[in-house]
Parts: C-alpha cells; structure tokens; sequence
C-alpha cells in the first residue's frame, strides 16, 4: 500500500502529439473581441451553445472531420488555480481512453502566474483514488508543459496535495499507526531525512497521554519524529494529530460522525505534505516534523473519561471526555517540540466540530500566540486561495478549562471549543515558542472541479506560502 500512497498524476507531457488540441481560457469581458476573430464556424457553435465564458462553462470546438480541435474554457478575472478543472473533468467524461492517449493539450495563455496556476489546478483534476477498484481504466487529459514554468514548483504541488488526499482516503484497515510510519519512513529516505520512532514502554514513560489514548488499539500507538535540513538554520517543527481512526473512545460517536473518521489523521498528512513541499523546494529551514499516531478504540484497556493521567510536561490532566484525544496526544508532542529552542511550532489537527459550525469545511481556524504571524498566514491564504481565518486566542475562556482534582481538563464548559481547544495546546508551549495552530476539516463532502470528494487539503498551501517568504533562500 506504500506505493499506492505515493501514486500521483502525471498530466504533463514535454513533446506534441500528432492531435494537439488547444485550450483557451476565456474571461467574459473579452469573449466578444476574442470572438470577432474566428470563424464563421466557431462563432455559430459559441452561439448555439450560448457561451459567454463564465467561469465554469466548457464548450469543445470541432474541425470538418469531426475531431478536436479547440477547447474553451470560462474563468476567472484574474484566473484561479480551479479554473481549467472544469475542462479537465469534461474532457474525462466526453472522450475514451483510447482517444485520450492519442491526444495532447496546450494552453493557449499569457502570465506567468496565470500559467502556473492553470497547470497546477490541471493536475489537482486529475487525480484519482482508484486503489481499490479493479476496474476503473479511465485516462487523463496530457497537458503540454508551457514554457517558462517551474516545473519543479508545480509538480510539488501537485504531488503534496495527492499525498494528502492519499493519505485520508486510505481506509483505517490499511492506513494504521504502523502505515503512517512507513509513510513518513519513505519520506525520509528519498530526502535524506532521519526518522526515530518511540514506542512500548519507552512511550508509555515519555509520553504518557499518547500512550493512553492509543493503548485500547490492538495496533500500538507510537512517536514519529523526522528531522531534515541544516542544523544551523531556523528550527521549524511542524506536529499532526495522527489518530487514524477515531471511534470517540468509550464517549462512543454514533455511527453517523464516525462514518469519515479515517480522516482524523488529517493532520498528520497535513505535516507530511508541508514537510515534502519544504524538502522538495529546499527551504532553508531545520526542520522537525512530530507525528503522534494512534488508534482510539475501544476495549477493556480503553482510558475512560474522568481518568486522570500525568502529561509529559508534568501537567496532570483529567479526561473530560474521551472524544476529545486529539488535544491529548497533541500535547506530549508539543510539549517535546518546546524542549529545544525553535524558531516556529506549527500543527495541524482535526480538532474540533464547533470549527465546522463556525467556518465550514474549506475555512481553517487559525489560532496564535503571535497575531503579527497569524496575519501573515492569513495574508498567504489570499495569495493561494487556500482561506485561513484567524480566532481569538481568548485567554478569559482558560478558566473553563479548569478540573476539581487536576491540572487541567481535556474539554471546556459551554460553546466555543475550538478556542478551549487551542488553550488547552497552549497549556504544553512555552511562553517564548511563537506557535500557530491550525483547526482543520481535511474533507471533501461534495465534491468539485478538480477537488473530488474524499480527502482534501486545506491550509498548507498557505502556511507553505508563509514559510517560503518567511525564510527566503
């Protein structure tokens, strides 16, 4: 199945085909002029089939002998990175695979931001989860590499986004705690990465609240933590909630909530993701990525809530409810992250559904402890159209988190936990650590242009946009 996680489109071609087609990107304030240009031909067909370039709309132009020749396509003003999916997903369904080998497209566009985008947004259309399907021979559209495009920069892209969908569409049979690792074990390998796994009784001594959540699992819960790039460069440490499946634990969900639960590993691949578009664009970054992975099940060694359990940082912490783990295993993983001076701590999670009720499924809750660097990565977020929205850090809201016989408590009283969440991760970071975390759905419910239902990315684009201007080569 490892290899399965790293199979990714491969759209592009470097030379023409004998059928090449063109594909024009048209805006509505210049379909007329554009128009006015054609055929007596083209311009009947634009008519009959009352195309006027609204974003969205596909219209495919034919010669005399009945082939291919034009493809149009409405977008954006200035163009998007979803634009040219639409034309991806109608060129898959219109045409056989047969005709499709035969094929090759080449953009007909101007701008070099506008290139990169159109052939990055191509390549997210094209991606498939077909791992499981014995049948499901469908082609897809080979787009011709334009000129001056970073090449390199776009096929990262492409291939960090595959690899989240990958990762979370995987079900939880065959992506465990142990799969995580060969994920992040593969990852290392081809970047020259070192990789140290903690499990067993070292874990239960080290990291007590991993161990707890993922010890009712027949597969055991481990640390994952890769290390890359010089030592002499600013720290990043990036941290994912790794639980791949999560039951709720004996606060069991109904069937319903658990149904997509093989996505609460959602910020694990996340950080593997950023950590292949870091490594792969060679920040100039030393970076850290911690992966607390588990499986929170249940069974007669489940914790039960009430239980009272001392964090690694020496904090005791009383489980609320066992539903709430992803802030539990966070914390031991943060909490490590801070024993060595970093420059930034960073991590994903599938935390909260009161995010969902507050933003919806593409908008990710950004909480900080620096609002100068949340709106820096908010600013990102306009520049890849990947929205971050940055909540309050609302200190008042501490006191809900407050325990009769602990420390602290894993869950708050009252609305708002997407910020009683982010307090209790607080709790594990040292003041002087500026830190950002990320609240986020990592799914696709519906499914759209170049964003198929399933696993989906949402907010590393942005931070990996942040990071770059941050740390400039």
């Amino acid at each position: 199945m490892t290899k399965d996680i790293f199979a990714f489109p491969a759209p592009f071609l470097n030379s023409r085909k004998k059928q090449t087609v063109s594909v024009v990107p048209l805006k509505e304030k210049n379909v007329k002029g554009w128009e006015r240009k054609q055929t007596a031909a083209i311009k009947n067909r634009v008519r009959q089939n009352a195309f006027d370039a609204k974003p969205g709309q596909v219209l495919f132009i034919y010669d005399k002998a009945g082939d291919l020749e034009q493809v149009l396509v409405g977008i954006n003003d200035p163009l998007q990175y979803y634009d040219l999916s639409c034309a991806v997903d109608a060129l898959t369904k219109e045409l056989s695979e047969t005709a499709l080998k035969k094929m090759a497209f080449e953009l007909d566009l101007k701008g070099t931001d506008n290139i990169f985008k159109a052939c990055t947004g191509w390549g997210w259309a094209c991606y498939r989860f077909n791992a499981y399907k014995q049948n499901d021979n469908g082609g897809i559209p080979k787009l011709l590499w334009p000129r001056d495009v970073d090449k390199n920069h776009v096929q990262a892209l492409i291939n960090s986004v595959c690899l989240i969908r990958n990762l979370i569409n995987i079900p939880a049979n065959d992506m465990g705690p142990s799969e995580l690792e060969k994920t992040a074990a593969a990852l290392a390998k081809d970047y020259n990465a070192t990789l140290k796994i903690v499990s067993g009784k070292t874990l239960q001594d080290q990291y007590p609240l991993v161990h707890m959540v993922g010890s009712s699992s027949p597969r055991a819960p481990r640390l994952i933590d890769m290390k890359w790039g010089n030592p002499k460069h600013p720290k990043v440490t990036l941290v994912g909630k790794g639980v791949c499946f999560d039951t709720g634990g004996l606060d069991l969900k109904p069937s319903g909530p658990m149904l997509n639960m093989k996505k609460d590993m959602g910020g694990a691949a996340h950080v593997l993701a950023l950590a292949m578009m870091i490594m792969s664009q060679n920040l100039p970054v030393r970076l850290r990525v911690l992966i607390p992975a588990v499986e929170n099940s249940t069974s007669g060694a489940a914790f039960r809530p009430r239980d009272i359990v001392k964090s690694r940082k020496g904090l005791s912490v009383e489980v609320g409810n066992t539903d709430a783990e992803g802030r539990l295993v966070l914390a031991d993983a943060l909490t490590l992250a801070c024993e060595e001076n970093i420059d930034l701590l960073i991590d994903f999670a599938t935390l909260t559904g009161s995010k969902m009720a507050t933003l919806g499924p593409d908008i990710v809750a950004l909480l900080s402890n620096n609002e100068k660097l949340a709106g820096q990565v908010e600013k990102s977020s306009a520049a890849t159209e990947d929205p971050v929205c940055a909540l309050p850090l609302w200190q008042p809201y501490r006191k809900k988190l407050n325990s009769d016989s602990a420390d602290i408590i894993n869950v708050g009283t009252g609305p708002g936990d997407t910020i009683h969440a982010a307090l209790f991760l607080q709790e594990f970071i040292d003041n002087k650590t500026d830190w950002l975390h990320l609240d986020i759905y990592a799914w696709e419910d519906v499914g759209r242009p170049g964003r198929s239902k399933g696993g989906a990315d949402t907010g590393m684009r942005s931070v990996f946009h942040f990071l770059k201007s941050r740390y400039k080569t």
